[in-house]
């Protein structure tokens, strides 16, 4: 397991939460790729645009790790809805200390499936 990885997601968490969005681009690759229900886009400016624009809170939960991919299971909610919550999970793929990707998905079994992981990479004490 790589500490670097999830020690880079968990402060990509931190850093969104807290609207730091100068640490969140520092965290993430220039051409960073995003995916989840409205769509795909890439690069740090539409990074910066849909956490600017979301207004979405992601309370990190269980996490897997397995060569360079970490899975999060999240606990969701938006300033736009208060009262609003959902358990998502997000795929991130960390290079050099950098998240290059960010896929959202619906539920953990969605994104366990999606990146080939099992209950097995599930990271102790997480």
């Amino acid at each position: 397991m790589s500490t670097s990885e999830i020690a880079t997601v968990l402060a990509w968490h931190d850093a969104l939460n807290d609207a730091d969005f100068d640490t969140l681009l520092e965290l993430s690759s220039d051409d960073v790729e995003l995916g989840g229900p409205q769509g795909a886009s890439q690069g740090l400016a539409a990074l910066r645009d849909w956490a600017s624009e979301s207004g979405i809170r992601l309370v990190p939960g269980r996490l897997y790790y397995h060569d360079g991919v970490v899975v999060v299971e999240q606990d969701a909610s938006w300033t736009a809805s208060p009262g609003k919550t959902a358990t998502i999970a997000t795929a991130f793929r960390v290079v050099h200390d950098r998240v290059t990707s960010v896929y959202r998905h619906d539920d953990l079994a969605t994104a366990l499936s999606a990146t080939d992981m099992t209950e097995g990479d599930l990271v102790p004490d997480s």
